[in-house]
């Protein structure tokens, strides 16, 4: 049987805190880049108790496919700017949604129907839903 109180594999709490702040702040980025586009409907979720996808979901939707396509390359370049590391895309060639994952957040935007159609905030209710205005 293993030891867990000598298992070096688990982050100090003060650790996970200092995570969650990086993840805050990337999902702040986000959400001003989604706001400056003028993205409709801007969600938070905070998944880090139920989930190892992400600390947070950010989600949102555009009017048209041209907004989505303009509101997920603001996200890019925003969170780009600002040093961070987009390590995976979906959904680019469509716009009806699109994903950028950066391991600790991963924004998602949609158009209404398409947002309509997955509805994650149902799918990932279990999430704590967080006011974009105080993130």
């Amino acid at each position: 049987m293993v030891d867990q109180t000598e298992n070096t594999n688990y982050p100090e709490p003060e650790n996970i805190q200092e995570d969650l702040k990086v993840s805050r702040m990337m999902a702040k980025t986000a959400v001003e880049a989604l706001k400056d586009k003028l993205g409709e409907d801007i969600r938070i979720l905070d998944l880090h108790k139920v989930s190892v996808l992400a600390d947070y979901f950010v989600i949102a939707h555009g009017s048209n496919r041209n907004h989505v396509q303009a509101l997920l390359e603001a996200v890019e370049e925003k969170l780009e700017e600002a040093g961070y590391t987009i390590y995976d895309k979906e959904g680019m060639e469509s716009f009806t949604w699109g994903l950028l994952d950066c391991h600790r957040i991963i924004v998602h935007v949609f158009t209404q129907e398409a947002r309509v159609f997955y509805n994650l905030e149902k799918i990932w209710s279990q999430g704590q839903p967080v006011d974009p205005e105080e993130i």
